[in-house]
């Protein structure tokens, strides 16, 4: 499975996936520089009694979107790099089983998602340190804001990497990733049990920890029938 994921990598060498791994907590940490800075008295006196705790609300509801549309689009540009050049046959070809290939995909999606939260937490660090709020910085909230939406979000993974693996036309995957991103955006008064609404972290009970683990259970469900149905269907 190793052997996979770094023979995966280096197919992506160069490629503009990394830039859009770094550019999206980069632009969500960027927002909210500006947010903060045109409002810094208001939010600040908003905040006063927490405001770590208000960068980190402030940064979380601004990375959902940013993280269901970047795993849209990394999940769209892994599955491009074999329909581009009409490799999936030759891939297929080698002594190495489907399942395997599935497996390494989604491993690889959610390793970039999961490097680009990690980058996340560490710009919003930087951002809330450059705004004077104090050197006793809450690591365990700025943890959770960074990789429960991740955690979350698997069930999307799962489902973009599935339909972007199994469509040539990527226009079909990158519609529903849209759509998706569009929803999760209008789902607060969702019932808890819609996916769309667990990367935002709201649920009836107060605690987050339910969404994520939703998310992360959800999405093993559909990474294996994903799974299954990948290694029961030609890939052109």
């Amino acid at each position: 499975m190793l052997k996979i994921l770094a023979s995966d990598l280096i197919k992506m060498k160069r490629k503009i996936i990394w830039l859009l791994i770094f550019l999206g907590p980069f632009g969500v940490a960027a927002l909210e520089a500006v947010n903060f800075g045109l409002r810094y008295e208001y939010l600040t006196k908003e905040y006063e009694k927490d405001l770590w705790g208000g960068l980190i609300n402030e940064a979380g509801f601004l990375a959902t979107p940013a993280l269901m549309l970047g795993l849209t689009l990394i999940a769209s540009m892994i599955a491009s790099i074999e329909h581009q050049t009409n490799a999936w046959k030759q891939l297929l070809a080698l002594p190495v089983s489907k399942l395997r290939i599935f497996t390494g995909k989604m491993l690889l999606a959610s390793l970039l998602l999961l490097i680009s939260s990690t980058l996340l937490l560490i710009f919003v660090l930087i951002l809330g340190l450059v705004l004077k709020f104090g050197s006793d910085f809450p690591l365990l909230g700025l943890a959770k804001m960074a990789y429960y939406p991740y955690l979350a979000s698997m069930t999307f993974i799962a489902v973009q990497i599935w339909l972007s693996i199994s469509m040539k036309n990527q226009a079909i995957p990158l519609t529903v990733g849209i759509l998706g991103t569009i929803l999760s955006l209008i789902s607060f008064r969702f019932p808890d049990w819609l996916p769309w609404k667990w990367p935002l972290l709201e649920n009836s009970w107060g605690d987050p920890a339910y969404s994520a683990l939703a998310g992360l259970a959800f999405g093993i469900v559909i990474y294996f029938l994903g799974a299954v149905d990948f290694t029961r269907k030609d890939v052109n």
